[in-house]
């Protein structure tokens, strides 16, 4: 039975696309990586992290570091960001049908918690983060650890390829949700559990399994 539902915030209850595309075209000529066009961005969509890295011309080894400028600008930006639609009523539904919800983010754990505050959402108290854009297995594995979980008691919802990739290392099922930025092409390489086209999908998905017809 699901107990604990964990969200990615970014492209997953948060449309931060061109925020985000802002902030990586601010730092093309610091790091010498080429910018984002749009039909750079269609092409970015359908690859892995390390392929579009590649296909820029950025070293992975220097992703650590970009992070941190990254997050610093993005912050700076944390008043526009926008939730999906039907997301707020979702996440009250989700906490009426007794789920616990947590967030497990690359993104600063500041910066969640302002936009919270900000948004007037009170459902998710549990926000954790990591400084690894490819660790969120790491903190998962603390997060069933502290609360002292099964993997079968709880389901992550992400919208990218490296989401349904730290799922599969901890053995937790996944919802992909096809608003976020990795298209279909990408993530068809894994096979995520379920898939939500939108957040009542995600509602549904909840039921089913821990309700099965």
């Amino acid at each position: 039975m699901i107990k604990y539902i964990i969200f990615d915030f970014d492209g997953t209850l948060v449309d931060s696309k061109d925020i985000a595309i802002s902030v990586i075209n601010q730092l093309a000529v610091k790091y010498n990586y080429e910018k984002l066009s749009q039909e750079k961005i269609k092409e970015l969509r359908k690859v892995s992290i390390k392929e579009r890295c590649k296909t820029l011309g950025f070293p992975l080894y220097k992703i650590p570091f970009a992070v941190i400028e990254f997050l610093a600008l993005y912050k700076k930006f944390t008043h526009q960001l926008k939730l999906f639609p039907g997301i707020k009523d979702m996440l009250e539904k989700l906490v009426g049908s007794g789920y616990r919800l947590a967030v497990i983010s690359s993104n600063a754990e500041e910066t969640i918690r302002e936009f919270f505050k900000n948004k007037g959402i009170y459902s998710i108290d549990e926000v954790y983060c990591s400084n690894n854009v490819f660790g969120k297995a790491q903190v998962i594995k603390r997060f069933l650890k502290k609360h002292k979980l099964h993997q079968s008691e709880v389901l992550y919802i992400g919208d990218e390829l490296r989401d349904i990739v730290a799922c599969r290392q901890v053995s937790i099922k996944i919802i992909w949700v096809n608003w976020g930025f990795d298209s279909i092409e990408v993530i068809n390489k894994v096979s995520p559990d379920y898939v939500a086209s939108t957040p009542n999908d995600i509602i549904t998905s909840v039921s089913l399994i821990n309700h099965p017809l």
